[in-house]
């Protein structure tokens, strides 16, 4: 863990919290905790108050109770992509089932998917159990397939569900099935997969604080750390802030797609941005119109990604990506929000439902998701380093967040795990290009998957797979 041993970052100098997405402004009190005011000892440190971090602090100290567990976030809890995702709660990683299986074995494959669906029970579980009011809805999702282009894409991952093991449960879907559920313009078909759930992503980062908390450990906000310093001959491992230094037998770096920022670090992940826009509560008469009912989630096969969430208050939240990549991995508040691309998302949520062309939209943000070179999620411990960390969710990190907290405690505490086993546990995946390269790489594959995404719609054709950016993207 060599590109840890040093490297720094700036706080976030941005909105308050409240307007960082729709989820933080209903997420209840975000009151900040109060920051860090001097040097303290403790067992673990961690760096960043999302899932990762709080999931990773609360099976600690479930397992250890007496462990003194400290975690140092810039902002608030949640102020990351904790508290600005789809909702979306599913066994899934970048990496598809099927590559998976061609990376690993299909046994591997297995695995890893069943470890995901008992997450994401798991998230479920401690929310009814601990009180945690996060609105989970084991609802399912259902990825359509909107007209023939995509019908291919559609049966090759029923396919590879098949050949694994993992239908059970799952139905593939066609445009009359498809419609009993959901009136979706051009819905050729879709794959439904119970294994899945929306939760209301601020609710369950405060929630998970809360735990935390009243598990014994401790949640300083407004602390940003400036300096990770491995173990040495004679010092320990620590996360050093402006007002003193937080020494632990372990740290973690639980930063996510923040971690691009700092020196070392710069190009183990790549920062791209995710948008949203989300609508005005529908009426009744709306939503007899286009269904829905089920309140399962809802994805197509594009390769540009789109997802759709029909919250608890009625609204429908639309998010996708689009939002170019900046030069050297830059993030500010600034990029949250990119007119073009939430414009974009407006369009493409009507052309989905024609039924809803005046709805209005009440709320747009955005934020950076941390996308691996390979797109598998990285969780790994350097016991000689004295640092842990687990990042890489390629947007697909609530659920995939709490297994890797869970196996982060397995690493760090020493336990015998089957979940350490597993793919992205201690995987050390390529570093990116460096710039230039590395902004040219990325502009070129936004740019490229769309125009073959926009071909296909265009002429009805499936893409092809073999296009250069296809082949780039293969995950």
């Amino acid at each position: 863990m060599r590109s840890f041993t040093s490297w720094s970052a700036a706080p976030p100098h941005g909105p308050a919290a409240p307007q960082i997405s729709y989820w933080m402004q209903t997420a209840g009190d975000l009151a900040p905790r109060e920051p860090l005011d001097r040097s303290v000892d403790v067992d673990v440190a961690i760096l960043g108050a999302g899932y990762t971090g709080l999931w990773t602090a609360l099976r600690l100290l479930e397992r250890q109770p007496s462990l003194r567990v400290a975690i140092c976030e810039a902002h608030v809890a949640g102020f990351g992509a904790s508290g600005r995702n789809g909702g979306w709660c599913v066994p899934s990683l970048g990496v598809t089932p099927r590559e998976l299986a061609r990376r690993t074995s299909a046994d591997t494959a297995r695995r890893t998917v069943e470890a995901l669906r008992r997450a994401v029970d798991d998230v479920g579980a401690v929310c009814r159990q601990q009180g945690v009011d996060s609105e989970f809805r084991k609802t399912g999702v259902l990825r359509i397939a909107r007209g023939p282009h995509e019908l291919p894409a559609l049966r090759a991952g029923w396919r590879a569900l098949e050949d694994l093991r993992l239908s059970e449960g799952c139905a593939l879907l066609d445009a009359e099935a498809l419609a009993e559920r959901v009136t979706v313009h051009g819905g050729a078909g879709a794959i439904f997969d119970p294994h899945a759930a929306t939760v209301h992503p601020g609710k369950l980062v405060r929630g998970l604080a809360r735990l935390v908390e009243a598990a014994g450990g401790v949640v300083y906000e407004r602390t940003p750390v400036t300096f990770v310093r491995p173990r040495s001959a004679n010092a320990r491992p620590a996360l050093c802030t402006a007002a003193g230094d937080v020494r632990a037998d372990t740290v973690v770096l639980a930063g996510e797609a923040y971690l691009s920022q700092l020196p070392g670090m710069r190009r183990a992940v790549l920062p791209l941005y995710s948008l949203i826009v989300l609508t005005e509560p529908l009426s009744d008469e709306q939503w007899a119109q286009i269904g829905w009912a089920g309140g399962e989630s809802l994805s197509s096969q594009r390769l540009t990604v789109d997802y759709l969430t029909r919250t608890a208050d009625g609204r429908i939240l639309f998010g996708g990506r689009g939002a170019p990549y900046h030069f050297g991995s830059r993030i500010t508040d600034a990029y949250d929000r990119h007119e073009p691309t939430h414009a974009r998302l407006r369009r493409s949520l009507r052309e989905w439902f024609p039924a809803l062309d005046g709805v209005g939209f009440t709320h747009a943000w955005g934020g950076p998701l941390g996308l691996p070179r390979d797109w598998m999620p990285v969780v790994r411990l350097d016991p000689a380093a004295g640092v842990a960390a687990a990042y890489g969710y390629t947007g697909q990190g609530v659920a995939a967040a709490a297994l890797a907290g869970q196996a982060l405690a397995d690493l760090i505490t020493g336990a015998a795990s089957a979940l350490t086993q597993l793919p992205m546990v201690n995987h050390r995946p390529r570093r990116w290009e460096p710039e230039p390269l590395r902004w040219l790489a990325a502009r070129y594959l936004q740019l490229a998957l769309a125009r073959v995404d926009t071909r296909a719609e265009r002429t009805g054709a499936a893409p092809t797979g073999r296009t250069l950016a296809e082949r780039l993207m293969r995950h």
